[in-house]
């Protein structure tokens, strides 16, 4: 399995991130997968942003869930993370991710993109 990130590198700040993880090698419908969105800030440690599972369900989190968004198009096997009225605090290098259960943390996820760099700033 292969995932790969596309989108912009630069959002200004109050206008919404939007990334999209092209998969490839396996489907995003196959159970029982999920597919998560994790980032890494500057000089900072992983953090899980949340994941569409295999059905389509979704789980965000609780630190950012009332900003973001995962949704996907199967026709195209790809997944898509919206972040909503970001801030300088959301730079840093994004992420998407496969694992083979409902992880709520990146210890657990065993295919990982090369990571997409995004810098929020005007």
């Amino acid at each position: 399995v292969q995932l790969q990130e596309s989108g912009p590198g630069l959002v200004k700040p109050s206008q919404t991130l939007s990334l999209t993880c092209t998969v490839s090698g396996g489907s995003i419908t196959d159970m029982y997968y999920y597919w998560a969105w994790i980032r890494q800030p500057p000089g900072k440690g992983l953090e899980w942003i949340g994941y569409i599972s295999y059905s389509g369900s979704t789980y965000y989190n609780p630190s950012l869930k009332s900003r973001t968004s995962i949704s996907r198009d199967t026709s195209k096997s790809q997944f898509t993370l919206q972040l909503d009225s970001v801030t300088p605090e959301d730079t840093g290098v994004y992420y998407c991710a496969r694992s083979d259960g409902s992880y709520y943390g990146p210890d657990e996820y065993d295919y990982w993109g090369q990571g997409t760099q995004v810098t929020a700033s005007s």
